[in-house]
């Protein structure tokens, strides 16, 4: 192998200061906090599900005593009430109660049409109602229907074709309530839809417990209010998204739960999208939504250096602007507080318009955009996370990283501060501690543009690996404490960091190598900074570095697995005055 001995008498190094049936006792905020008021600043509280869920919607049984019996069998239909009118294979329940259906009915429907204030349990014991045009399930009027699907017991409702209205209602859903449902038991609901969606619900849909599968068309569930789920196991397969809660008349609705349980999407377009927030407190989730990240292909020239100016790289994929692909979606905030997630997704795999709060859960991504993408502030202060392809992993107008274990690769930039929009590659030049030759700092196209962009990382140990830059803020960056590596490619315009105003290094270790063509390096540290070339024409992948101080201590070693030409490295061990050797 060949050996260079640089012999470094000072190190680069600036010092700066840096009852069960009708009342729902509910010991319950939750009957008046079914609306789930948001704090002013859109910010979802961990809640627990005293606070999402009544005393009777957590119930996975049902009083038999007064119970109505309702059999069918074919076409034909038997009850022992006059609560329940039989039209037909039409069966509409008018009164309050519980209500237990069993055998198979053709072609037909359950009506649930009562008093506003009045509950009503539908109690699935080996159920299976199917229709061409119409749900099998229409919750017209009540304050709430519970559908309990008994224990040991598979209950299937279907409907084949395209959905006809009803009442003069668009009623697109196997299950379609005006008001709030609840699903419970420890039985299994099956849900098909041929031409439209699973579960529609014009209030709050929640799932306490139970296994269901959902196949649908359209929307797998589809809601207004929120959706909220805990204890349970949900199998989606959907033509649209997999869950989607829009709410256009109340911004404090809208979104969606989830304190523990299984939720399997595969979705043609997002696996969750919900117009307000979401929060995520515990669960396992398996989303996979556009076909996947292999779907998706990127293309770019130029790299948005001294050519295309503001928007960086010029992307092509498969999915278009109309056609929404993410993961998991918000249009306000996202606060996870733990789960294990495995994401697979064209487009980004979590997703808000606004903020992302990640206290802790174990990640597997893959994403044919960006792995996590806040429009605005995204804070990780403690998560393992390994996002395994991306296009970006990590991007925010502000990017935070407090704690954990992070490992990126991606296809462009590891970390990008840049507004919301993808732009690596943007600006860049000045604050250039390498010679770059010919042109000089500035170079064609001239400075990039400043901007109120940052990237902060106080701890958690992270591993960038990126074929664009590895950590990339139009604004300025921060680095106070971790252990964070980068690895960059060599060829292109591609640096290890890439920083609009100040890089400043206060604490931790960094050890990153790259390309030298526009190698930037901290414009001020607390703290020693080495910054070193290995030659015009770099080394090759698997060249071990090693630093030593004047003793011949080892005070660091690192092979890159990315040829590189040249290194940046900054510890709290180096020491201003001191000499040191490095031997590639």
């Amino acid at each position: 192998m060949k050996k260079c001995l640089i012999v470094i008498c000072a190190i680069l190094i600036m010092l700066t200061g840096c009852s069960k049936n009708d009342s729902e006792t509910e010991n319950n905020p939750s009957e008046s906090s079914e609306t789930a008021q948001l704090p002013e600043d859109n910010t979802p509280a961990s809640s627990g599900n005293s606070d999402m869920f009544s005393n009777r919607d957590l119930e996975n049984s049902y009083e038999s005593e007064g119970s109505v019996l309702i059999t069918f069998n074919g076409s034909i239909i038997e009850s022992n009430s006059n609560a329940v009118n039989i039209s037909g294979t039409t069966v509409t329940i008018s009164s309050k109660g519980v209500y237990v259906l069993s055998g198979k009915l053709v072609d037909g429907i359950i009506i649930v049409d009562v008093g506003d204030n009045d509950k009503v349990q539908l109690v699935l014991n080996n159920v299976e109602i199917n229709n061409s045009s119409l749900a099998a399930i229409y919750v017209k009027q009540a304050d709430k229907v519970f559908i309990t699907s008994l224990a040991g017991t598979t209950n299937t409702l279907t409907t084949t074709g395209e959905f006809v209205q009803l009442d003069g209602n668009n009623i697109d859903g196997v299950i379609f309530a005006k008001d709030d449902i609840t699903l419970n038991g420890t039985g299994t609901l099956v849900i098909n839809s041929g031409e439209g969606h699973g579960i529609v619900g014009k209030d709050d849909v929640k799932i306490t417990a139970g296994n269901y599968k959902i196949t649908s068309s359209g929307h797998g569930i589809d809601a207004n209010d929120s959706v909220r789920i805990v204890s349970s196991n949900i199998d989606i397969t959907s033509g649209k998204d997999g869950i989607h809660i829009e709410n256009e008349e109340d911004a404090s609705k809208g979104y969606f739960y989830m304190e523990n349980g299984t939720l399997k999407i595969v979705a043609t377009q997002d696996g969750i999208d919900a117009s307000g927030y979401v929060l995520i407190e515990d669960g396992t989730f398996d989303i996979t939504s556009g076909g996947g990240s292999s779907s998706v292909t990127h293309t770019s020239s130029n790299n948005g250096r001294g050519g295309f100016g503001p928007g960086g790289n010029q992307n092509s994929s498969n999915s278009t602007d109309s056609v929404s692909q993410k993961g998991i979606k918000s249009d306000v905030n996202v606060v996870i507080n733990g789960g294990t997630f495995k994401l697979d997704n064209a487009d980004d795999s979590i997703h808000s318009n606004s903020e992302i709060t990640i206290n802790g859960g174990t990640y597997s991504i893959s994403s044919g955009d960006d792995g996590v993408h806040a429009d605005e502030t995204l804070t990780i202060n403690k998560c393992e996370m390994n996002i395994v392809k991306s296009y970006e992993g990590l991007e925010g107008n502000d990017v935070i990283i407090n704690d954990g274990n992070i490992t990126i690769i991606a296809s462009d930039d590891g970390i990008n501060a840049a507004g919301g929009t993808d732009s690596s590659g943007f600006g860049g030049w000045g604050n250039d501690n390498f010679n770059r030759g010919p042109g000089g700092q500035g170079g064609p196209g001239g400075p990039g543009m400043i901007s109120d962009c940052s990237i902060t990382i106080n701890g958690g140990n992270i591993s960038i690996k990126a074929s664009g830059d590895g950590i990339d803020s139009n604004g300025t960056l921060l680095i106070s404490g971790g252990y964070t590596v980068v690895t960059g490619p060599t060829q292109g315009d591609t640096s290890v960091l890439d920083f609009e105003s100040t890089g400043t290094i206060t604490g931790g270790t960094f050890i990153g190598t790259g390309g030298a063509m526009m190698a930037q390096s901290f414009t001020s540290s607390s703290q020693g900074v080495l910054a070193f070339t290995v030659g015009n024409q770099g080394v090759s992948s698997g060249t071990k570095i090693t630093i030593k101080d004047s003793s011949g201590k080892t005070l660091f070693e690192h092979t890159p697995d990315l040829p590189y030409q040249i290194c940046i490295f900054s510890s709290p061990e180096l020491k201003q005055g001191t000499s040191y050797n490095i031997t590639v």
